[in-house]
């Protein structure tokens, strides 16, 4: 690669400033940031500060950064659900390609529309679905491909969603409300949805789902909850969705334990211990999760129908004590088991003894989602260098996804109602 791919970033949060623009780091021959766009002015000041990006080139709002003449090859759009797709069909008509924060939108239409333009332009547009370009997913669906196992005849994932996660970005977070994002199953799982329908390798023909917010409600809420953790909360010593708990004492995710890393990075810029402590006392992550504006589900599960007579189930449970997914899928001629937690996948065919593959790499360390943070930024360099256009996790693929996740919504709206997707 004779010169890097040049990027602007619309939208400096959690995903675009701290999983995607840090490969920077790793690979400048590939990758630089030379623009970016934010409301909050210290997420435009850590831009300068890590990445070099000059203050001219930090713009206060999208509509900014998007009024100027096109600035960059990339734009990368990681603003909140429903604002990806405006930001998105300006940039292509500015000429950008585009990098796109999951999910494009709650909004089947607008999931088109950019479908539409992103032929009529002929630019690139690959959304974030990282789990396809991590080593676990990757193993897994080149086994099925080479047919370890035979035809594929059932699916079985779950998403251990883990109960500190649900709370953070799902009770208390900027994903707590569908009515201002997306609905859990699009949000959180359109990942899901992406790797099932890539996995089977056929389109999926019918869903059926099921789910509810059932636990983070006021009626759930422990005698002497107050309506923030640390305003003398009766219940503290025993609840393990505590703030305090989650975000400063607790060794896997507090400050004390995890640093100045996700989730502590969200309540602040450059976090530490007093930060931390003023944004509980303050702000939304602060608040009791039996009181708060909530009101995506805590639990859902999806039945799909896939052509060539492959079903599937998805799981997606808050109620988990770690953060991962598990996936076993059947064949003919064998079973296949995955954990990708531990990273690795056992192989069994019938009559044959079992085999374990084992995908850390030894002395490796792995970027977020398993590696598929850096594996999509890797993939997607490479390709934007080599004029190309259709990327694994191109709008098209991506759209078809989108749809399964939507129809798995409407159905669970509609008492689990089976939706055949091409009439929906």
């Amino acid at each position: 690669m004779s010169q890097p791919v040049t990027f602007a970033i619309c939208g400096c949060g959690d995903r675009g400033l701290d999983a995607y623009a840090p490969y920077q780091h790793a690979h400048p021959e590939e990758m630089k940031i030379v623009a970016g766009a934010d409301v909050r002015p210290e997420r435009l000041e850590l831009l300068q500060k890590r990445f070099g990006v000059p203050a001219e080139m930090c713009f206060p709002c999208d509509e900014a950064l998007l009024s100027q003449p096109r600035l960059a090859d990339v734009m990368i759009v990681s603003t909140l659900d429903r604002q990806h797709v405006s930001a998105a069909l300006k940039a292509l008509d500015k000429g950008y390609h585009i990098l796109l924060e999951k999910p494009i939108s709650p909004d089947l239409g607008q999931c088109r529309a950019l479908q539409k333009k992103a032929h009529e332009t002929g630019r690139a547009v690959v959304v974030c679905h990282v789990l396809r370009y991590t080593r676990f997913y990757a193993a897994l669906e080149d086994l099925l491909r080479r047919g370890e196992i035979g035809k594929i005849e059932t699916i079985d994932a779950i998403e251990h969603v883990a109960y500190w996660h649900q709370a953070h970005s799902f009770v208390r977070g900027n994903w707590r409300n569908s009515s201002e994002t997306s609905p859990m199953i699009l949000q959180k799982s359109c990942h899901d949805m992406d790797i099932l329908r890539w996995l089977a390798g056929k389109p999926c023909l019918r869903v059926q789902s099921f789910g509810s917010l059932d636990y983070f409600t006021p009626a759930n809420a422990p005698q002497g909850a107050a309506k923030r953790c640390l305003d003398g909360c009766a219940a503290k010593d025993g609840c393990p969705y505590d703030a305090e708990k989650i975000y400063i004492t607790d060794p896997r995710t507090g400050i004390r334990g995890r640093g100045k890393r996700w989730p502590c990075a969200v309540l602040a810029s450059e976090p530490d211990e007093e930060k931390i402590y003023g944004a509980l006392r303050t702000g939304p992550y602060g608040r009791c999760v039996f009181h708060c504006d909530n009101n995506v589900v805590d639990h859902q599960t999806v039945n799909l129908e896939f052509q060539d007579n492959i079903h599937a189930t998805f799981t997606m449970t808050a109620f988990t004590q770690d953060c991962h997914r598990t996936i076993k899928i059947t064949g003919t001629m064998g079973e296949i088991e995955g954990d990708m937690e531990k990273n690795a996948l056992i192989l069994r065919r019938f009559g044959r003894p079992q085999e374990v593959i084992d995908l850390n790499e030894e002395g490796g360390q792995f970027s977020g989602h398993g590696g598929g943070d850096f594996g999509l930024m890797s993939s997607f360099c490479k390709l934007i260098a080599a004029g190309g256009t259709q990327g694994l996790t191109g709008v098209d693929a991506s759209v078809e996804s989108h749809v399964m996740a939507l129809a798995a919504e409407a159905s669970r709206l509609d008492g689990g109602r089976t939706i055949t997707l091409a009439e929906f």
